[in-house]
């Protein structure tokens, strides 16, 4: 269940659908913080938990390699199932660390959200359309930057063109409409999830004439809604990677 540390004004009701967030301004540019602990807390838990599952590996595998050899064995399907022939060997490693962070992202603010001082402070990254579409601008340009390495700069501006020449407009907008359905996907599920989760709190913290029985009703539905979103998250991140190799595969592969 959610853990949310509330201010001291903040006692009639845990959260807000209006969320604010702490910002720093560097150098001109302004960063949400509320983003960056969360990406940096996700990105140690990443580490860590490979780190532990890699340690002493062997010939026979225990419990940990296993798991492990697993989640490899699942993002590589993936890949393959994208790119079948040689070109997928090269991007085992990139389904595997992009599909552990956006599950984690989409994943710990469900357990986690920090509110203080009126902010938010701790929340899942992914339900920030700034973090998708980030996370969809690099996936698109790793494919157009492989579709050169691959085919030559004289045949990545060929696959614009191809069918036919009067359709390269189609295929560059094609370009545009991949980018915000990728990021916005990501985002609208994330989002979604998570303030109906504050909206259940709302209820079960309601207080009022129903008392002791909004909060168990509250309790229940949040109860039952997390899992729920949970397995949202894990089929978004899969179906992240799975776009993400296929629009790559789109650039790299031979027709």
């Amino acid at each position: 269940m959610a853990v949310n540390f509330l201010a001291p004004n903040c006692g009639k009701e845990v959260n807000s659908v209006n969320e604010s967030y702490p910002y720093l301004v560097l150098f001109g540019l302004r960063f949400n913080l509320a983003n960056c602990i969360a990406i940096l807390v996700s990105a140690i838990l990443i580490f860590a938990l490979v780190f532990w599952l890699s340690r002493k590996p062997a010939i026979r595998p225990g419990k940990k390699q296993n798991v492990l050899e697993y989640m490899i064995d699942f993002t590589n399907g993936i890949v393959k199932g994208a790119m079948p022939g040689p070109e997928g060997n090269r991007f085992g490693l990139l389904a595997f660390v992009l599909f552990l962070f956006v599950f984690v992202n989409n994943q710990i603010g469900l357990f986690l959200q920090i509110d203080a001082g009126g902010k938010t402070w701790f929340r899942s990254p992914t339900a920030d359309p700034i973090i998708t579409m980030t996370l969809a601008m690099t996936v698109l340009l790793l494919s157009h930057y492989f579709a050169v390495v691959f085919t030559g700069f004289k045949g990545y501006m060929k696959g614009f063109v191809s069918p036919l020449a009067f359709l390269a407009p189609i295929n560059i907008l094609e370009e545009f409409t991949n980018f915000v359905t990728l990021a916005m996907r990501l985002y609208g599920n994330i989002f979604a999830g998570e303030v109906l989760l504050l909206l259940i709190r709302s209820l079960a913290f309601s207080g009022g004439s129903m008392g002791w029985l909004s909060f168990i009703a509250g309790f229940l539905m949040e109860m039952v809604w997390q899992g729920f979103s949970v397995f949202i998250g894990s089929i978004q991140a899969y179906v992240f990677v799975t776009l993400g190799m296929v629009y790559i595969s789109h650039k790299v592969v031979p027709e």
